[in-house]
């Protein structure tokens, strides 16, 4: 299939995220790039961590999504006391036949809001790690397909550090993105205001079907990448690694530890996915642009040098972004 012919197929199966974008706004004011990504996500069949301080829409963003998609959905508050059975489910002793039964637990769902993700101990996060790689849980024995689509959003608070837990690497580089989200405008806060002071709230309709995201999946995996453009991609998930290949010697000192391979993985479906968003049959630097800060920003760990000279990965996403030559 030649490029003309992805296009016009992108542009004719891409058309009801348009109203899928607003079905959601009519809950949501402003957060559009939170909402953009989280459809990238949807679509590239990824997982998202969300960070930000309190009382920014992070839980009804998710929830509005859910509501828009006629998708199962799960909230689970993520707390100190909470073991990894409340999140997978655990077997049931039947006394009168003497025999044990699974009873599945809230991650069995489409969409599955993991809050506060950081509120809980290791091995509660680590029960999460099955089911967001390989889609399936294990309970006793046995081995439980999930559901498709199967997404987990998770929040964490950037500011209260006391009881918290942070999440384990390999924990962290399970989320294909890690979105930050910042406070709205004027604008935005009058409108939110507005909205949200009334008794009557905003709410959402126009269903959008899991097989509607499975085809647009099927079809956003046919996106063309050309080889420029998988070489840029390769080129910054190795400026990570090895800083000094790429005349970023300044920020080698400041580099622990460099993105994981599942990084141009992740980076390369994302930017199909924002293409796909897009209405586009291919995949442009820009995209790349787009989206690299949030597949690699929780995947830089830091020296303690970079901490010490208040070096955050922020700053050196943008050194090596404004370094590695564009295609």
């Amino acid at each position: 299939m030649d490029i003309s012919e992805i296009n016009k197929k992108v542009q004719e199966e891409s058309l009801f995220l348009q109203g899928l974008k607003h079905e959601i706004s009519k809950v949501i004011v402003g957060q559009e790039d939170l909402i953009e990504k989280m459809l990238v996500a949807l679509i590239a069949d990824g997982h998202v961590l969300i960070e930000g301080v309190p009382g920014l829409a992070k839980t009804l963003t998710v929830k509005t999504l859910a509501e828009a998609l006629s998708a199962s959905f799960q909230r689970i508050q993520f707390t100190p006391d909470l073991l990894p059975a409340d999140i997978t489910g655990t077997l049931i002793f039947n006394p009168k036949e003497g025999s044990f039964s699974p009873r599945k637990g809230p991650v069995f769902a489409n969409l599955v809001l993991a809050d506060e993700i950081n509120r809980s101990p290791a091995k509660v996060q680590s029960a999460l790690l099955e089911a967001m790689q390989e889609r399936q849980v294990t309970i006793g024995d046995e081995t439980y397909k999930l559901p498709s689509p199967f997404m987990v959003l998770a929040t964490q608070n950037p500011v209260e550090q006391e009881g918290t837990y942070p999440l384990p690497e390999a924990q962290v580089d399970r989320f294909m993105l890690k979105i930050k989200v910042g406070y709205p405008d004027k604008e935005e806060e009058k409108a939110i205001l507005e909205r949200m002071s009334c008794a009557q709230k905003p709410v959402v309709t126009n269903k959008v079907t899991t097989e509607a995201i499975l085809k647009a999946r099927a079809v956003a995996d046919g996106i063309y990448v050309d080889e420029k453009v998988k070489n840029y991609i390769v080129d910054l998930v190795f400026a990570t690694r090895e800083p000094k290949e790429y005349k970023l010697e300044d920020i080698s000192s400041y580099i622990l530890y460099g993105a994981s391979p599942r990084a141009s993985i992740y980076l390369t479906q994302a930017a199909k996915a924002f293409a796909f968003l897009n209405g586009r049959g291919y995949v442009t630097p820009e995209d790349i642009k787009e989206l690299g800060p949030d597949v690699l920003r929780h995947r830089i760990l830091l020296t303690y040098e970079a901490e010490a000279e208040n070096v955050t990965t922020e700053d050196i996403i943008k050194k090596i972004f404004a370094t590695v030559e564009v295609p």
